[in-house]
Order: structure tokens, then sequence, then C-alpha cells
């Protein structure tokens, strides 16, 4: 294809799709040809492989819709699939699953998705087969007494009808239970597809060849047939899945809800100044973005021009309106209430804070509780003991029951089979987590995995740094102090200079405060961080270190001359940073962290419900006791290293105390994972959040006790459903089995076990999703 063919009179970005117009300052020249592009990106991917994209063009003029209309537009390419009841297992493709035949899901729900195809199939099947099954029980209830028959026509009338019903409508299952078998792992489906065949099979034997049967078979003059039994057993099994398969669809509500937040496209301004809306995938790193009053911000980024308040209460849930302006950064998916504003974009796709959460929901819905490990283990023995089960009933109704003690052997046996439910078992605790997650997700609370949200509810015992956590993590500098030979300047000038590669907040405020001041700010040799103490570098051949008295008492500097005027400000609650050069002190500065307005409140919270805190922080002991007196906590450490913390952590823990920690700094890193709950603050560093079990989107210390109600609850609804499920395959075993029937004449039909079978697992879902529902109580601060 010539490049006059590729490029039309309607221009198009061959890279994204995207259309542009001549007025594009991205172009391209190629065999002589202008290739025009919507940003700088796509055309350095089109320099870089000119014939890719060429070819990709011209590949077909033809929609994929139109060349495949399954489901391209609805299942994105490379969906994955996985089971809610064994998430180890993944593939590219929808299916059972192998392992107990469940129906697999994709593992991130698309905002496009319709109805289920296997849902879709399941009620094809049962509305079309309904009508037979009532059919074929009628006639097997009532046949003999209308007498519209003889009854051997009537038994050949049964088997027609329940044809398609057991080979058609019940195909599924007998594929799944053959799969069951071939791959080792017996499960629910198993069950139903022994019970159902053998009272098929033993059906179209006693219709066919009655006469291979002995007279006590007999009974209003045929052998008595189950066609009934096993078409029932089919429509309902298809009923109970209809209803499953609605029921777990509510479970992706709460990813669904957070896709939904972000909108479809952003207004780009363009580098000649026209703004053009632009679809949100097509929006790159550094892209100049305008919001309107009322639009929701496109992706995450920084506000260039302009101010207004800004709702972030669907990713926070905090919901009084956050004032934004010049340099402060935006929340991709947040709602711009009132302002105009111009951002510059900073991450988009998969990088942001909202692609995050739905990536973080869906981790923890699809690992496993520790709870489940005890389910799972009790699930591998189940189906082999009701099989079991069963073979006993047959055996021992069929040598010692009632005539037909054999029929009575063959309907009990298949009514244990049927009405036993592994799937009640295994569903318990998936279920609670996927509503939990999600649920928790729209309170800025984000749990990892599952075993974090089996454990908070255990721990007695919250270790919270200083800055980001208890404090606003967002530091102002008061003032510096020199030595002789130095001036104040000088003294926040070297600082600055030395601060610029620290990611810490303290750092952040000093040379803010030197740019404010119009400081020159010099570039560092040989920077060197040592975390939690401070940092080291070189400076035109001068030594520099900026840092704690640990640092200081690390390299020997005397700081004896001004540790009176240092203690003075730590007393106020102020952090000091130590200068030194060349090994001689130059001086002190000075920063302020003002603590959050809700932390007390939080703090409140946490102690009321019984739980011991401890402050761990890398600023000075003064320091430490002044913000630890306002805060009312009697346990501090100052001066802390990353390895004191991680030191403290495992000390409490020997202890034998269930330890949360919560940090947002590099330096808590070691004790985030060392915890048995690791608690990040969505505002700091991504080194925190990676070590974390739990991230509080917010950096609101209210989260934790959030976090810990939903912990309770969650864990009390899969106890619920755990106890629900023993419960249900105690009781509905031995009845289906007959053991009562000695002293009450109770047995049980296999319609009814198919019946109680479906409602079972449909019970345990719906008891999760109460979770949804029920609201988070947190306890207040007990008073004397």
């Amino acid at each position: 294809m010539s490049i006059d063919d590729a490029i039309k009179p309607i221009l198009k970005d061959p890279v994204c799709g995207m259309t542009v117009t001549e007025l594009s300052s991205h172009v391209f020249k190629y065999q002589d040809k202008p290739v025009y592009f919507c940003s700088a990106g796509c055309k350095t991917k089109f320099a870089a492989d000119p014939a890719k994209y060429l070819a990709d063009d011209s590949s077909s003029d033809t929609p994929k819709s139109e060349t495949n209309p399954t489901s391209a537009e609805t299942i994105p390419t490379g969906t994955i699939y996985t089971c809610p009841m064994h998430p180890e297992v993944r593939q590219d493709h929808a299916g059972a699953c192998p392992k107990c035949g469940m129906a697999l899901e994709p593992e991130m729900p698309s905002l496009d998705d319709g109805e289920s195809p296997e849902l879709a199939d399941f009620k094809r099947r049962f509305i079309w087969t309904l009508p037979l099954t009532i059919i074929v029980t009628f006639l097997a209830m009532l046949g003999h007494r209308l007498q519209w028959f003889e009854m051997a026509t009537q038994s050949w009338i049964e088997l027609v009808l329940s044809l398609p019903i057991v080979l058609w409508a019940g195909w599924p299952f007998f594929m799944r239970g053959f799969q069951s078998v071939v791959n080792r792992s017996p499960n629910m489906w198993t069950l139903i597809g022994l019970g159902t065949s053998a009272a098929f099979i033993y059906s179209v034997v006693a219709t066919v060849m009655p006469n291979v049967f002995p007279a006590s078979f007999m009974a209003m003059g045929r052998v008595s047939v189950y066609f009934e039994a096993a078409a029932v057993i089919i429509s309902l099994t298809l009923l109970g899945q209809i209803l499953e398969l609605k029921a777990r669809s509510q479970t992706s509500a709460a990813i669904k809800s957070l896709l939904g937040l972000s909108p479809k496209t952003a207004r780009r301004i363009n580098t000649d100044g026209i703004e053009e809306d632009v679809p949100l995938t097509h929006v790159h790193v550094g892209d100049l973005l305008r919001i309107r009053p009322g639009e929701k911000v496109p992706v995450d980024g920084v506000v260039t021009e302009g101010g207004s308040a800004v709702d972030e209460s669907m990713l926070t849930g905090e919901p009084m309106p956050v004032t934004k302006g010049i340099g402060d950064k935006l929340i991709g998916a947040t709602l711009n209430t009132n302002g105009a504003m111009v951002m510059r974009s900073e991450k988009v796709g998969s990088q942001t804070v909202l692609a995050n959460i739905v990536q973080m929901v869906i981790q923890a819905q699809r690992s496993k509780a520790p709870m489940q490990h005890m389910a799972d283990q009790v699930a591998g023995y189940f189906v082999v003991t009701v099989v079991s089960i069963a073979l006993t009933t047959f055996f021992v109704w069929g040598f010692f029951g009632p005539e037909p003690s054999w029929v009575f052997g063959l309907i009990n046996s298949v009514a244990v089979l049927i009405i036993a439910c592994p799937c009640a078992l295994g569903l318990a605790t998936p279920m609670s987590i996927m509503v939990a997650t999600g649920k928790a997700a729209t309170q800025g609370v984000l749990f990892r995995d599952a075993a974090a949200i089996e454990n908070f509810r255990k721990v007695d015992t919250l270790i919270v740094d200083k800055t980001g956590t208890l404090t606003e993590g967002k530091p102002r500098f008061n003032q510096a102090l020199a030595t002789s030979g130095y001036t104040e300047d000088e003294v926040l000038r070297l600082a600055a200079s030395l601060d610029q590669g620290s990611e810490h907040p303290l750092a952040d405020a000093i040379v803010k405060a030197a740019r404010e001041k119009d400081l020159v700010i010099d570039k560092v040799d040989n920077f060197e961080s040592s975390t939690g103490i401070g940092v080291r570098g070189n400076l035109n051949g001068k030594q520099l270190a900026l840092g704690n008295t640990a640092l200081m008492e690390q390299l020997n500097i005397q700081i004896e001359s001004i540790k009176a005027q240092a203690d003075e400000l730590r007393a106020t609650g102020a952090s000091v940073m130590y200068l030194a050069a060349d090994g001689q002190l130059a001086g002190l500065l000075s920063v302020s962290d003002p603590i959050k307005e809700n932390t007390v409140e939080a703090l409140d919270n946490l102690k009321a419900s019984g739980m011991r805190v401890i402050m761990a922080t890398g600023d000075g002991l003064l320091t430490a006791k002044s913000v630890a007196e306002k805060l009312g906590i009697e346990e501090f450490y100052g001066e802390v290293k990353p390895a004191d913390k991680l030191a403290l952590v495992d000390k409490l823990q020997k202890e034998g105390r269930i330890v949360a920690m919560a940090g947002d700094g590099i330096n808590d890193a070691p004790a985030l994972a060392k915890a048995d709950v690791g608690v990040a603050m969505g505002t700091g560093t991504d080194v925190a959040m990676n070590s974390a079990q739990v991230t509080l989107v917010k950096g609101d210390l209210r989260g934790i006790a959030q976090a810990r109600a939903i912990s309770e609850q969650t864990i009390a609804n899969m106890k619920q459903n755990l106890g629900f499920a023993f419960v249900y395959n105690a009781l509905g075993v031995p009845l289906a089995a007959g053991v009562l029937y000695p002293f009450t004449g109770w047995l049980l039909s296999p319609m009814i076990a198919a019946l109680a079978m479906s409602l079972s697992s449909v019970s345990v879902i719906t008891n999760a999703l109460r979770l949804k529902a029920t609201s988070i109580q947190l306890p207040t601060q007990r008073t004397n």
C-alpha cells in the first residue's frame, strides 16, 4: 500500500486512530508525505516503525463489529477468566473451573458487560425444557389416576419427554461431572451427575427391558421409573444456577461503580491553543487539560492554572470538598465543583490512583482468606464421603428396607447425592470477601488480600509514624539558626541544595522556603540518603550532612553549642535538623508539621476499641513527647531508625501482640512488611503502599477503625455462611438417607433435595450481599 492510500483526506493518527487536522504540530515526514499525530508520543512510536502502523491501518476497512459480531465489543482482548472459589485458576477464555466446575468470570469486570453468556445459556435451556418437566412430573404424580394411557405406554412417553431435558438441558452438568472425574477433583457436579444419571439410566432400562427386574420392582402395572426425578433435578439445578449467577454478578458491582467514576473524554489544550474533546485513552503524560465546573477530573495530575473546590468523596469517603490551587495534586475521577482549572496530566491509564484502587480491590477479591483453607480441606473429602454414604444408603435399604427395598435404596441414595452441596461450603468465604472489599473501597480503605481482612479484627496494638500519619505530612519551614561563619540564609540555601534529592516531606518544606526567598539552589554531587536519619552530599567541594541527632553522632559532629535552642524548638512540637559542613556544625533548621484535624477523633475511636497505640518517629525525643502529649499518646519513641521500628514490631510480636503498623514513608517500609497488618497512607510513598496490606486512600487514620469494623463484620458473615453450609449438610444428608424413616416415616424426595441444594448456594450468596447494606459502627471514646 502506498503512503497516498494510507493518508486519507480525513486525517487520522495511524498510531491511536484519533482524528487529527493539518493544524496539528506533531508532523512526521514519511516518503515525502506529511503524517499528522495527536501527540508527541504517537509521533515517536510511528517514527520507530512506520510500516507497522501503516500496515495495521490498511489491514481492513471494515469495523471489527461487522467482521466479527461476537464478543469483540463487549469482551476486551486479553481478558483473563478466573474462578471465584479457586482464584489460582486463570485462563484466556470462558468456561468452567476444572476444580469445582463453577463458571469462570472475567477477572476485570467491564462497564460494557452484558448478561453472562452462561446465564443466557442456562435461561434458554431452563425455559425451553420447563414445560416438558412439568408434563413429566404431572404424568408421574397423577397419570395412574387419570388412566389416559397404559402404564407401560406412559413410561415410554415420559422417556421421550425426558430425553431433551436430560441430554440437552442437563448436558453442561454431565460434562462438568465428567471433567471433575478426569481432573480428580470431585465436586458438586460429580454428585449431581451421579445422582441424575443413576435415576435416568435405571428408568430407561426399566422402560426398555422391564423383564430384567424382579416382580418386587413392579408397581401399578409397570416397573417403577423416575424420569420425573431426573427432569426435576435438572430443571431445579438450572434454576439454582440462574439465581446464583445473578447473585454473583452483584458482587462485582463495587468494581463496576469504581470503573464508572472515570469520565469518557477529556478536554485537551493543544500546543497551538486549540481545545478539543478527546477519548480518555488518547490522553498522554504532559498534556494540558481543561476542567470546567461540574466536570470530572480525567486523570491524575497537577493544577497549572485556576483553582476550585474538588469533591473527592467518591474515592476517599471524605464528604467535604478540598480546595485546589496552582501546584496542588488532582486525582482522576474526582469532581470539580464550581471553579475552572487547567491541569497537566502526570499519570494516565493503569498508573492512575483509580486504576490502582481497582487493581487492589480485584487482587483482594481473588485472594483466599485463611479461614477458607479450612473449608477447602473439608470440601476435599466431602464428595468422597457423600458418595460413600450414598452407596451405604443403597445397600442398607436394599437388604434391610421394606419392599420394594431396592427401589427405596435407589431413590434415597440419589437424594443423598443431590442434597449434598459442597458449593455452599466453597462459596461461604469468597462471597463475603468480594462484597467486603468492594464496600471498603467505597470508604477509602483498600485491602490487598483476604488475609488482611481476616487478621485486622485481631489487632490489639497499633504503631504509628508521626510525619504524614498523625500530622498532615505538609510541613512548614519555621526558621534557620546559624553558627559563627554562616548566615541563616546560607544555612537554608545549603540545606535546600542537599534536600533536592530527598523524598521526605520535611525536605520539601525546606526546598520550598529557599525558593520563596529566591535563594540559589545548586546541584549536589554524590547524594546519599540514610533512611530515617538524614542525607549527605558534596556541594562545590564541601561535604554536607543534614539530619537528626543520630546522623550527627554517626559523623562525630558536636552539636552542644545550639542543643539548648534545638530543645526549645522541639518542645513546641517542631522537627529540628542539624546542618554540618566539612565535619563542623553549620546550624539547624526548624520545620513544623501541623497535626491532622481528624487525628484526635481517630485515636479516640482506636482507644475506645481497646487498641494500644504507640508512636514511633525519627524526630527528636522532645518533638515526639510534645506531639504525644497533645494527642494523649502514652507510649512514644523518638529518633527511631527504620531498623528500630522493625525491632519494635518484632519485640511486640514476641510478647504475643497482634501488631499493625501505620506509616507513609520509605523508612516505614520494613516495619510495614513485618507487622501482622501493615497500613499505608495513600498520601505517602509507593514503597510504603507496596509494603502494606492495607492502604488508606485519603491518609485518614479514622480509616483504621473503619477497616477493623469491616473486618469484624466480614468475619461474622463468613462464620454465618460456613455455619449454615455445615448445618445444612449435617441435617440434609442423614434426612435424605432415610435415617429418620424408622421413627417418623419421613423420606426426602430427590426433587425436594434438588430444590434444597440449589437454594443453599443462593442463600449463602444472599447473606454475603447483606454486608453491602450493613452500616459501619465505630466505637467512641469511653468516659469514666
